[in-house]
C-alpha cells in the first residue's frame, strides 16, 4: 500500500469516529474490554480507543482530561468536546456499536444512581484487585519516568 493510500485510510477512519474513549492500557480488566469493543467495532472506526498509560498521552489533546482524572474514572469523549465519565460513558460506547440494549436499563434513574455508585466502588477498587500500586504510587512514578526522560534525573 502506498503512502497516500495510507494516509486516506488513516484519515476516514480518524473521521468516522463517533465516540473516544480513554482507558488504561496497564489494567488487564480494562484491555480484556477494548478487546472486546475493537471485536465489536470490526474496523469501522466508530470508537476511537486512547491508551492514557502510554508515555506520549497528551491531555491536552484529549478535552485537558489529564492523566490523574483518567485514571480516577472512564472518560468518553465526542466529536464536539463533550464529556461523559462513568455508566453514561459505557452506555454511549455501546449504543454506538450497536449494543445499546446492554446498559438500556442504566437510563432509568434509580438504576443509574446505583449503577454508578457502583461503578464509582469499582473505580476506587480496580487498582488493587488487579495486583497494581494506588493511584498515588502510579502517578509519582510516572512523573518520575517524565523527569527521567527529560534528563532531570540524576541516575
Amino acid at each position: 500500500m502506498n503512502t497516500s493510500t495510507s494516509n486516506l485510510n488513516q484519515k476516514s477512519v480518524q473521521s468516522t469516529w463517533k465516540v473516544k474513549l480513554l482507558y488504561d492500557g496497564d489494567c488487564p480488566l480494562c484491555m480484556r474490554e477494548v478487546r472486546f469493543l475493537q471485536k465489536k467495532d470490526q474496523g469501522r472506526g466508530l470508537v476511537k480507543l486512547v491508551n492514557i498509560a502510554d508515555d506520549n498521552y497528551n491531555s491536552e489533546q484529549h478535552c485537558g482530561i489529564d492523566y490523574e482524572s483518567a485514571m480516577g474514572r472512564i472518560h468518553a469523549i465526542l466529536p464536539d468536546g463533550t464529556i461523559l465519565t462513568d455508566i453514561e460513558a459505557f452506555r454511549y460506547v455501546y449504543e454506538v456499536l450497536g449494543m445499546g440494549w446492554v446498559y438500556a436499563i442504566t437510563k432509568l434513574p434509580i438504576v443509574g444512581k446505583i449503577a454508578n455508585w457502583l461503578y464509582g466502588i469499582w473505580a476506587k477498587l480496580r487498582l488493587p484487585l488487579t495486583g497494581r500500586p494506588s493511584l498515588e504510587t502510579i502517578i509519582a512514578e510516572r512523573n518520575t519516568k517524565k523527569q527521567c526522560t527529560s534528563n532531570v534525573c540524576d541516575s
